[in-house]
Parts: C-alpha cells; sequence; structure tokens
C-alpha cells in the first residue's frame, strides 16, 4: 500500500444549480462591498462534515469502510442566512447557514465521530456547526462594509436540495485553487 498522504474531507455537496446561482449572487455583492476576500469557487461549494487532514492511503481505505456503516435516510436540507466566524466584528470566513436538516447532519456526525476516532484520528474540538463557507477574510479592508452586507442577507433564503450521499473528497491544493475529486461515497439508505 502506498505510503501516499491524501488531504481529504468528508462532505455534502451542492449538486443543487439554481442554489448555487443564488450564492453566486451573494459572493457578487460581497465582492461590490470591496472588501478583500476569496471566494469560493460554486462549482467546489460544499458542506463538510468532517477535515480529515492529510491522511495515509491506507486510513483512506478504512475511512471508507467506516463510511459504508452509515445509516442515514434521504433528507432535505435547506441554506438560509448568511453569517460570519468568528464574529461579525473580526471577520475570516463567510458562510450561508442550515435552516432545515441540521438534526440529520448532526446525527451523520455522530455516527462518523467514533468510527474516525477509533481509527486514530485526532477529535474534532471545534465541534460541528453545519454551514457552507461562500467567502474567506482575507484583510480587514472595507470591514464595515461587508459587516452591514452580511447582516443584511441573515435572513435570506437560498433553496432546498435533497441529500442522497455523503462523500469522501481528495483535495488537492494548486496556486489556483484546491481541486476536489470524490473518492468514496455512501448513500441514504
Amino acid at each position: 500500500m502506498s505510503q501516499e498522504r491524501i488531504r481529504s474531507f468528508i462532505a455534502v455537496d451542492l449538486d443543487d444549480a439554481s442554489i448555487r446561482d443564488r450564492l453566486v449572487n451573494a459572493q457578487q455583492g460581497l465582492k461590490q462591498t470591496g472588501a478583500a476576500l476569496k471566494i469560493v469557487e460554486p462549482e467546489i461549494m460544499h458542506l463538510t462534515l468532517r477535515f480529515l487532514g492529510e491522511i495515509p492511503q491506507a486510513t483512506v481505505e478504512r475511512v471508507k469502510e467506516a463510511m459504508n456503516e452509515l445509516k442515514f435516510p434521504r433528507f432535505e436540507v435547506e441554506f438560509s442566512g448568511l453569517g460570519v466566524f468568528p464574529n461579525i466584528r473580526r471577520i475570516s470566513v463567510v458562510w450561508v447557514g442550515i435552516a432545515q436538516g441540521q438534526e440529520q447532519l448532526n446525527q451523520i456526525f455522530h455516527q462518523l465521530e467514533p468510527k474516525l476516532r477509533q481509527l486514530g484520528l485526532p477529535a474534532d474540538n471545534k465541534g460541528f456547526s453545519p454551514h457552507m463557507t461562500i467567502a474567506r477574510v482575507r484583510s480587514g479592508l472595507n470591514k464595515d462594509a461587508l459587516a452591514k452586507y452580511v447582516e443584511g442577507l441573515r435572513e435570506q433564503e437560498f433553496g432546498r436540495m435533497p441529500v442522497n450521499s455523503v462523500r469522501l473528497k481528495k483535495s488537492t491544493l494548486t496556486p489556483k485553487g484546491p481541486i476536489y475529486t470524490t473518492i468514496h461515497q455512501t448513500l441514504a439508505s
């Protein structure tokens, strides 16, 4: 087995084009604030269930086995409202929230976490807070305008989509941004 280490994470991909279009419109508004942003490319938007980091190929295979044990029904996720981490005065990440489907996402996370710990992966100390990152902030440039824009979309609805699968993704970092490749998929039961 290869000693290659694979940067990876477990996620639900944004597969709905109309939601993606609405989020791209929100991203355009973020850009118009003049803030220094790194916008997440629309084709790689996803909801991270668990970041795994750089793990050996052998561990990737064991993660796939753990994912095959997941049991979850098909469910819907509703994307609603912009928010930020860590707070509105010091924004480093802009995200869209999950209004429906949080409970099911939490259940999947809580099925996965003990299995990942058994594989020797460290605990996720940040805890699980379902969201989808749409931009990262590079500096404090025009932060007041950015905060005002985000506040204005706190209640904005972006749409609902069915969740039929959870995917293990490989992340390849490039100068132009990350490239995500699905290396395993577990379907809803």
